[in-house]
């Protein structure tokens, strides 16, 4: 009788409580380590130096603009974003595609794709340094069979080996995301257009990839956010200074932070902060388009 006065004495207590009380806990943390770290970021950016500490507004940032390494860093992350995201969610679609049919071994197939999210960094280019090193396997295949030997880690063949690493990371875990979006649309639709004489390329581009469209967007984001950890396995490859072909954005911050340029660090998480912003909000109002006409 005590417990049961006591619990309706605590719920009526309770009830009366905003919404605010529940969540401070949660507020605080995000105010100690995200917003205030953030904040220390913004105001190195626009000081001269962590000793004058001389306001001067944006000019770390267009002088950051003119650094020959940086501009080297941003190229090389666009060239590798744009080429390896695409083909990610591309090959990623097709496995889904052909896992929706009936196939024996679908879940053995659906199995080893998703292998790479279980596989250590490390144990992943051990193998891939056995692949592409200079006496690695590919190149003694290739000069057994007549060919000559490619500095794969050492030149411009280096982006093409890193875009295969993020492919091979992130298809598994795209494919079983655009499964589970196929599984979500009604077989009435695709059905209908079957009798309708619609052929796979039509029911594909009117009907699957307008429900997907969530899905890519979701995926999308996924992969943007992946592309920026693939600094790990080019560390782990090459080191602190890969060749030109694979010095990324990481790269560029992490060996400013080690020479301690806290304003040049600064500005470029800024630069990179703002863009990532950019990106988002426009793919947020693409999504945002994209699903009210489906709801429509």
């Amino acid at each position: 009788m005590q417990f049961y006065s006591f619990r309706k004495r605590w719920g009526a207590r309770m009830s009366g409580k905003s919404g605010w009380q529940w969540i401070l806990p949660s507020l605080i943390g995000v105010l100690i380590f995200f917003v205030l770290p953030f904040g220390v970021v913004i105001y190195y950016s626009c000081i001269d130096n962590v000793i004058q500490k001389n306001f001067v507004g944006l000019d770390n940032i267009f002088e950051l603009c003119k650094n020959e390494a940086f501009l080297l860093a941003v190229k090389n992350t666009l060239i590798f974003s744009l080429t390896a995201i695409p083909l990610s969610i591309i090959f990623a679609v097709l496995l889904a595609l052909v896992l929706e049919r009936a196939i024996p071994g679908k879940s053995m197939i659906r199995s080893f794709f998703l292998t790479p999210m279980m596989v250590p960094a490390a144990s992943v280019v051990v193998v891939w340094q056995a692949l592409f090193h200079d006496n690695g396997y590919i190149n003694s295949f290739l000069t057994e069979y007549g060919g000559e030997t490619i500095r794969w880690l050492n030149s411009g063949y280096g982006m093409v080996v890193v875009v295969l690493i993020f492919i091979w990371k992130t298809m598994g875990y795209n494919m079983v995301l655009f499964m589970a979006g196929l599984a979500g649309i009604p077989a009435d639709y695709s059905e209908i257009a079957r009798q309708e004489g619609a052929g796979r390329w039509w029911q594909f581009w009117h009907i699957k990839f307008r429900y997907l469209f969530p899905t890519f967007f979701f995926v999308l984001l996924y992969d943007i956010i992946c592309s920026f950890k693939v600094f790990r396995e080019i560390y782990l490859l090459t080191g602190d200074y890969p060749c030109e072909a694979l010095y990324m954005l990481q790269h560029f911050m992490n060996n400013t932070f080690q020479s301690a340029n806290y304003q040049k660090l600064s500005s470029a998480a800024m630069l990179m902060a703002a863009v990532l912003l950019v990106l988002v909000a426009v793919l947020f109002a693409i999504e945002r388009k994209f699903g009210k006409d489906l709801e429509d």
